[in-house]
């Protein structure tokens, strides 16, 4: 969805309150394609601070139908975004060098909001996903949940470096 930003960015002192629902249905990145099961609408308070300058803040509520990175349990992950950002015309743009991070959700007098969206998401995906603080993971020879119980497998990992002595006294080992 665009907002036209041309009332704000030309008026000096103009204020203005909108709220656009989302179109986003789901998150796509290099982790995956993530779910979008809640989101409340987005709500932007533009204010023209400047000639050609306007200051964004926002907000919107998403909630991901996600995964557990170690067991692999199914978690909803809630992210409140709240962001600012000053935007400038394009006339400013152009000959600012400070203004390369708005050039991917501004348009003109256009502004983005799936694409900012977006990438609010991507910059506050956290780096882990965890069903809960102290999860055991899954076993790595059966691949059972280990939050629901022990497997009785067979865990134990010879250290891999002890490897070069194993075989020298295995090779001086009498029969």
């Amino acid at each position: 969805m665009l907002v036209n930003l041309t009332d704000i960015l030309t008026s000096e002192g103009k204020e203005t309150f909108v709220t656009v629902p989302l179109e986003m249905k789901s998150f796509t990145s290099k982790l995956g394609k993530f779910e979008i099961i809640e989101q409340s609408p987005v709500s932007f308070h533009f204010t023209n601070v400047n000639s050609g300058k306007a200051e964004l803040e926002g907000s919107v509520k998403l909630v991901f139908d996600t995964f557990c990175d170690r067991c692999l349990t199914a978690v909803p992950i809630e992210l409140n975004l709240c962001f600012e950002r000053v935007i400038r015309s394009p006339e400013i743009s152009e000959s600012d060098t400070d203004s390369e991070e708005d050039s991917s959700f501004v348009d003109g007098y256009h502004f983005n909001v799936e694409s900012f969206i977006y990438n609010e998401i991507l910059i506050n995906w956290p780096m882990k996903i965890l069903c809960k603080p102290d999860c055991k993971g899954t076993c790595p020879v059966c691949g059972q949940n280990l939050n629901e119980g022990e497997c009785g497998c067979d865990t134990f990992m010879p250290d891999p470096r002890m490897e070069a002595i194993k075989d020298i006294f295995n090779a001086n080992k009498e029969v």
